[in-house]
């Protein structure tokens, strides 16, 4: 008797905790359904994650880590579905472990899940994010080849974002790629290449004269040529 009454006890309570489940679920889907009427974010991922603890998805995990990325949560994003590159790893999931990590400085890690984006769908854009970190690292090589490939399909429309200066403004992906291949001349052999690399910068203004960060690069070049020149001046004389 005692054990049959122990066995009832307990299947009433995984009634009761199905129901309170099944509750629960309707409850935090109405709730998301009004956080995003409201555009409150937090409240979205709050959400978000109150469903994920009642019936974990893979799918809304990689979407929790996107709205945080969005955010700028970088942290937070990876904390959600780790750093690891797996096989199985959806497009979002990959992007955002490469976005994160290359906003937290990481760049070789970061470089790890872009050749992957890469591999799956090889465009400019990334080639671009590719090459820069790659110069970061000194991968040289690696680096000229995805200038390389950005430099043959590049259209005239296409434009790339900057945030050097307070505020962020845009230029020509093609000009972007023109400062970026100088900047990638110059780290090849910064004493045989500065006139080609300072050529290029020209070649950038050229094509947008407005582009900042290739204007500041050639100052700093001539800077430097100018420092050289009267070092190999002051040599002579001595």
């Amino acid at each position: 008797m005692k054990t049959i009454t122990i066995a009832m006890l307990m299947l009433f309570s995984v009634s009761l905790f199905a129901q309170s489940n099944t509750d629960l679920k309707t409850h935090y889907e109405a709730y998301y359904k009004q956080m995003k009427k409201q555009g409150d974010v937090q409240g979205i991922i709050n959400a978000m994650t109150h469903l994920e603890v009642l019936e974990p998805s893979v799918a809304r995990r990689d979407t929790i880590a996107y709205i945080y990325l969005s955010e700028g949560q970088y942290m937070q994003a990876l904390n959600t579905i780790g750093v690891e590159k797996n096989a199985t790893d959806s497009d979002i999931n990959v992007e955002v472990k490469a976005l994160a990590l290359k906003n937290l400085n990481q760049p070789k890690m970061a470089l790890e899940h872009f050749e992957v984006l890469y591999k799956r769908d090889p465009n400019v854009y990334l080639a671009y994010e590719m090459a820069d970190m790659k110069i970061q690292v000194n991968d040289l090589a690696g680096a000229r080849l995805n200038i390389d490939y950005a430099l043959t399909n590049v259209k005239d429309d296409m434009k790339r974002a900057f945030y050097e200066r307070q505020q962020p403004y845009e230029t020509s992906m093609k000009a972007a790629l023109t400062y970026l291949n100088g900047l990638l001349t110059f780290s090849e052999n910064k004493t045989a290449n500065m006139d080609a690399a300072l050529k290029l910068m020209n070649d950038a203004l050229a094509i947008d004269p407005n582009f900042n960060l290739a204007r500041a690069s050639r100052e700093a070049l001539e800077a430097q040529k100018a420092q050289r020149a009267q070092k190999a001046a002051a040599e002579k004389k001595g």
